[in-house]
């Protein structure tokens, strides 16, 4: 993928730094409510979460930051492909869910099925080099 133009490298910038900082506040979320995320991981029958909570909080930040920042981006990236693969299907498992929590259980299954999209499409380019703000005329 060329950044050939600076709007293109603009707009790439811009997605970055939003979905990295998504899943960065994301995991910050992870120790600033550790004790409600780790009860909800219990809830949906996740072992030792007390230990993945963190864990995966620590990896949405890394992940996040890395993205943003356009810092080892296949770690980076790969690394929220990894916690969504796992999350996804464990946290929003819509099929076991209760009528009532259903859709909602649905939904956000759906959201971090797209999510997934974008980290993988960001893998998939991460060996280019991503352009920064002085790159792209900021």
């Amino acid at each position: 993928m060329a950044f050939d133009t600076a709007g293109a490298g603009l707009a790439f910038l811009l997605a970055r730094v939003l979905f990295g900082a998504v899943f960065a506040f994301t995991g910050l979320n992870h120790f600033l409510d550790a004790e409600g995320m780790i009860g909800y991981a219990q809830a949906k029958g996740i072992p030792m979460a007390s230990l993945g909570v963190p864990a995966s909080g620590g990896m949405l930040i890394a992940g996040g930051l890395g993205i943003a920042l356009g810092v080892y981006p296949t770690i980076a990236a790969g690394a929220i492909a990894v916690f969504l693969v796992a999350a996804t299907p464990t946290m929003h498992d819509f099929w076991n869910a209760p009528e009532e929590q259903r859709q909602g259980e649905f939904n956000n299954f759906l959201k971090n099925v797209a999510l997934l999209g974008a980290a993988l499409a960001l893998l998939a380019f991460a060996s280019e080099t991503w352009p920064l703000a002085a790159n792209v005329g900021l």
